[in-house]
């Protein structure tokens, strides 16, 4: 009866490794000691002890015998490699360390970088929202680096925002590809993945100054507090979750500018800004305060033939003036919505370069360089086939007739295109800056999100806070390395010693070791 029995043994070890096998799997995937785990774990032994009880012969003699000798040796040798290992593993774990061999430091956080980790108050969470069909290996590699480099106090995780779009609404997700740093209560959103954008995003996370902007009313301007098709409500709540506090005030009512002003913004007055107030603005830009003029053309407004004391103040304080014009565009479907694809070397463009934004009414912004006693810079450009049309009361005229377009540049008369639209001012001596742009419905509700106007604005908004130029990483340059290949006899050589000779001689040492103790018996 035994020996029927004692052929189903092979069966309890065959068991018992499979067990193993599925036990090994399962540690892999799901890294928890779960029940199904446990059940393997306990199926090996049973395994075990099934080949045990069928055949304790045969466990007998290799318990006692040559082969368990041999075999105790190797048992030991194993249990002696495997604690080596885990003790290394241990090590290395518990002080992880990573090399970056290429000459520039290409995968090597900048010092100012890890030193903004350094002084990290609290922990920060990275919200990586990125769809499928956006490429996230390079933002995956970065945050990896901040994650390593920020001693517990830096982690990320990936969402996609299609999947989960409460949570992208939550975050004001408006472009596939967006980071969202956050600590504790504070936000700020990064769309450009690169070091330096990052980690000026870590920069503003932690500064604890105020960041206050006004937005000037009285004038019919757009509103950040209202909604229709005058509001500005999305620019409020971008601003808002970047750390800004958005406040409306009444210059004209108030008679004084707020304390804690650090930007105002006049986006788009109906109304001529009054002499006494711009004498106001004035003080509050010499001082070193940062505004940002949205003005639309003058047919689209109410001005009439009233003076604009807030243009004349631009042109004679800063060398910026805003044509007495309107942007005529061939390349739009509605001649007088102004098409942009081209912008100036600058911070707040640097984003923007290949993203197309769009001006509905615009006028031209342009610079006097002999006038000017600051560095400005022409930062927006309408196509090559567009020009900025003077003859305002001809297009009036035809308006009233209720006529379509007809009209053509003058050459010599009107501004050929490209139409410079928008201009940056700064005074470094007195640290003051200044942005201006010929349209304003152009971040409005209406047209916020479509292409980059939005982002043009917000942009421009962070660059007069000076919240885009905080930090300067230290530059990595590229190293061009050029591989030349190896003469066909090394080519040979190397191919003879890696395929050949080496594996041959591990396979003829297994060899004669074999054949020796064969002879041994």
């Amino acid at each position: 009866m035994k020996g029927q029995w004692r052929r189903f043994a092979p069966a309890g070890l065959y068991i018992a490794v499979l067990a193993g096998l599925v036990s090994f799997g399962l540690y892999i995937v799901l890294r928890k000691f779960t029940l199904p785990l446990q059940i393997s774990l306990g199926m090996v032994v049973v395994g075990v002890a099934l080949f045990a009880i069928l055949d304790p012969e045969r466990v007998r003699i290799a318990l006692t015998g040559r082969q368990a000798r041999y075999g105790s040796n190797a048992l030991v040798m194993t249990l002696a490699f495997t604690g080596i290992l885990v003790v290394v593993n241990y090590l290395v774990y518990g002080h992880p360390q990573r090399w970056d061999l290429t000459e520039n430091k290409q995968f090597t956080l900048a010092p100012e970088s890890i030193a903004t980790l350094a002084e990290l108050p609290q922990k920060v969470q990275a919200l990586a929202f990125f769809t499928p069909r956006f490429n996230s290996e390079t933002a995956q590699g970065l945050l990896d680096q901040y994650k390593f480099r920020g001693n517990g106090n830096f982690d990320y995780i990936f969402v996609n925002p299609e999947a989960d779009p409460i949570l992208a609404q939550q975050n004001n997700i408006t472009r596939d590809g967006t980071i969202v740093l956050q600590m504790g209560t504070k936000q700020e959103q990064v769309t450009l993945i690169t070091e330096r954008e990052l980690t000026a995003g870590l920069v503003r996370l932690i500064s604890t100054g105020p960041r206050t902007i006004y937005f000037l009313t009285g004038h019919g301007e757009y509103s950040p507090d209202e909604s229709g098709d005058r509001s500005y409500s999305q620019v409020k709540t971008i601003l808002e979750s970047k750390n800004y506090t958005v406040k409306s005030f009444n210059l004209l009512a108030e008679n004084k500018i707020p304390e804690d002003a650090q930007v105002i913004v006049i986006a788009g007055p109906m109304k001529p800004v009054s002499q006494a107030e711009v004498e106001q603005l004035k003080s509050f830009v010499d001082g070193g305060g940062k505004l940002t003029v949205m003005e639309e053309p003058l047919p689209v407004t109410d001005f009439g033939q009233e003076p604009d004391p807030l243009a004349a103040y631009l042109t004679q304080s800063w060398g910026i003036t805003l044509g007495k014009d309107i942007v005529v565009d061939l390349t739009s479907n509605q001649p007088f919505f102004a098409v942009a694809n081209q912008y100036g070397d600058h911070l707040i463009t640097q984003k923007m370069q290949g993203i197309v934004t769009f001006f509905p009414t615009a006028r031209s912004v342009t610079i006097d360089t002999d006038q000017s006693g600051s560095n400005d810079v022409e930062l927006v450009f309408t196509a090559d086939q567009s020009w900025a049309e003077t003859d305002l009361a001809a297009l009036a005229d035809n308006s009233q007739a209720g006529q379509s377009l007809q009209v053509n540049p003058d050459q010599g008369v009107d501004l050929m295109g490209p139409v410079s639209i928008a201009v940056s001012g700064e005074n470094l001596s007195n640290n003051s800056r200044v942005v201006v742009f010929g349209d304003a419905d152009f971040a409005s509700d209406n047209f916020y999100n479509q292409y980059g106007n939005g982002d043009l604005l917000v942009n421009a908004i962070d660059w007069v806070d000076e919240q885009e130029n905080l930090i300067n990483l230290t530059p990595k340059d590229n190293v061009q390395r050029l591989l030349i290949p190896p003469q066909p006899y090394a080519m040979n050589l190397i191919l003879l010693g890696s395929v050949f000779i080496l594996p041959g001689s591990v396979l003829l040492a297994g060899v004669v070791v074999w054949i020796q103790r064969r002879r041994r018996g």
